[in-house]
């Protein structure tokens, strides 16, 4: 497995959207976030990247869902000089945003500068534009993108990167011009709207050395913690991914204290943005349907007390073929199609809504909670 090839992009997802026209819908009332108990959410990546697969799979979303994920990349020279409301890729967020609204669901975002199958690098950068945090056209239109997502929509969560310790380990110059920029825009976020909550994510194995080719020769459970806390006043949650898959050989392996350490580490709200079990064997890597299950209960009785929400990758499997012609048109080439087929059996459900065991057990989580 690559060092981070920790997430599903919704690639496909949003310029199928922007075929339709869907009726304006607000945010549910009352929303989710203001009762008080754990909110549960998947990303809105359909089985199929198909128009037919968007809209059904939302109708399903509002059964097991109380939020959707959209973790839009940047879509930088569209919004370099300010966003436009003429913008395609803005029209599909909206678009993303309703479609959720309609189903009864919440959004939570990120703002994703990188590319989510292999952070070590940036996605998309126009030509000439130097990959890094400091580079002036970067830093506009990251601050641009993310001050249009809380105008548009005043979300209650707004990340500002996506598993930013792997970006960090690879490199390490640049990580003190992101720590800059993201004080900036939580600045400027916060005064435009004081009740967004705001963060960065963390990939939970990569910050436990407990990659091989990750840990940079650092032992394992030596816990990085000085990558999250350098966030810190600006951080008003921690939140976290995890698949553990890629360390353990069975979900009944994963140590009783393995998200623990974070309930003593800090007293701020916890949340998982992204993660999952994969629940047949994918390349070097075991799973079955009691891996999953054994995944969902680790976290719940683990942390489920302080998550303020919690975001499993997938409501159901994916057919990889159908992704693949968008991942292309998208800047991705086969190394990250070969590696986003390592989450084919991710989801909670098979690929033709079938539901496997852990599907029960995290409604009933989401029933009690």
């Amino acid at each position: 497995m690559r060092r981070v090839p920790l997430i599903l992009l919704s690639l496909g997802f949003a310029i199928l959207a922007c075929t339709i026209a869907p009726a304006p819908a607000g945010p549910p009332q009352p929303s989710i976030f203001d009762s008080g108990r754990t909110a549960y959410g998947f990303f809105p990546s359909p089985p199929e990247a198909t128009l037919q697969s968007v809209l059904g799979h939302f109708h399903s979303l509002g059964d097991h869902a109380d939020f959707v994920l959209i973790q839009p990349n940047i879509p930088w020279e569209e919004v370099l000089a300010g966003a436009s409301s003429e913008s395609p890729r803005l029209t599909d967020i909206r678009n993303q945003v309703t479609l959720a609204h309609q189903d009864g669901l919440d959004v939570v975002f990120v703002v994703d500068p990188l590319n989510g199958l292999n952070r070590r690098e940036f996605l998309g950068l126009p030509e000439g534009w130097t990959a890094s945090f400091a580079t002036p056209e970067v830093r506009s239109a990251f601050s641009n993108f993310a001050l249009w997502i809380t105008r548009e929509f005043r979300p209650r969560f707004l990340g500002l990167a996506s598993e930013i310790n792997t970006y960090a380990d690879a490199h390490p110059e640049d990580f003190p011009h992101f720590l800059s920029l993201y004080r900036e825009v939580y600045a400027a976020v916060k005064a435009e709207s004081p009740e967004t909550q705001v963060f960065a994510t963390f990939q939970w194995e990569d910050l436990n050395n407990l990659l091989a080719v990750a840990a940079e020769g650092r032992a394992p459970y030596q816990t990085n913690w000085e990558q999250v806390e350098a966030f810190e006043p600006q951080l008003d949650l921690w939140v976290i991914s995890s698949y553990p898959f890629a360390v353990f050989q069975s979900g009944a392996e994963i140590p009783d204290d393995y998200y623990t350490l974070l309930l003593s580490r800090t007293e701020r709200p916890l949340a998982v943005a992204e993660g999952g079990y994969t629940s047949e064997p994918v390349g070097p890597f075991p799973g079955t349907p009691q891996d999953q299950v054994d995944y969902l209960n680790a976290i719940h009785s683990q942390l489920g007390g302080r998550l303020r929400f919690w975001v499993y990758l997938l409501l159901n499997d994916f057919h990889p073929d159908s992704y693949a012609d968008a991942m292309r048109q998208n800047g991705l080439g086969d190394d990250d199609i070969n590696t986003l087929g390592m989450f084919t059996a991710v989801g909670l459900r098979e690929a033709d809504g079938t539901p496997k065991p852990a599907l029960a057990i995290w409604d009933s989580f989401r029933g009690s909670d």
